[in-house]
């Protein structure tokens, strides 16, 4: 049986159970996530995925096939949600129901809520940039949605580079803005103001 250790210290045991395939992946990957945001890529491990759900390291490994495969596992899945994010602000551009301020919540709460700033950090610390690119075509769509709203010959560029900061302010707000933020005072929300207001230099002046 597993272990696990409560606020005491003292040992207690955690039952183990039978899992369906998909339900004990499912499960693995849930605890896999947990396991990167309270603890970073190091904590993501097959014995710590194990006690975290009460399943055997031997069981893990059967399920992702090595540490390796349990990352990147963990890597897919985190940013099959982050596309689905981008997706929806996608679709709410195309429907007009999306103003500047809603298209940076948006975008900002696809990195933040789900570890995908945590994920986008840890591809890029591993240089196993591969998974990113099935986030290609969203961010095209995105692009596209965003530049459609616009008919002179310039948007193009200009929407490029205001998808660009906006994705790199929330990628470095879910990362180290916690952090920041606290050294300087700033309440939770002021890099999203400060990119809201940013928003409007690159979609109107010529870029």
């Amino acid at each position: 049986m597993a272990k696990s250790e409560p606020a005491g210290g003292t040992p207690v045991r955690m039952r183990r159970r039978k899992r369906l395939g998909g339900e004990a992946r499912e499960e693995g990957l849930a605890a896999a996530r947990k396991l990167l945001l309270d603890g970073g890529p190091a904590a993501v491990t097959l014995a710590n995925v194990g006690r975290e759900i009460g399943m055997s390291h031997a069981n893990v490994l059967h399920h992702f096939g090595s540490a390796a495969g349990l990352q990147s596992a963990l890597m897919g899945s985190m940013i099959r949600d982050l596309t689905a994010a981008i997706d929806d602000a996608v679709a709410a551009l195309s429907s007009d129901s999306a103003a500047p301020r809603a298209l940076v919540n948006r975008v900002f709460d696809a990195f933040d809520q789900g570890g995908a700033g945590q994920l986008a950090a840890w591809i890029a610390m591993s240089r196993d940039f591969g998974h990113l690119e099935p986030i290609r075509e969203a961010v095209h769509s995105l692009v596209v949605a965003f530049r459609d709203k616009f008919v002179d010959e310039g948007a193009d560029a200009r929407v490029r580079a205001a998808v660009l900061m906006m994705a790199v302010c929330a990628f470095g707000d879910a990362v180290i803005g916690p952090h920041l933020r606290d050294m300087l005072g700033q309440d939770d929300d002021a890099m999203r103001n400060i990119t809201a207001k940013l928003m409007p230099m690159f979609l109107i002046a010529p870029f």
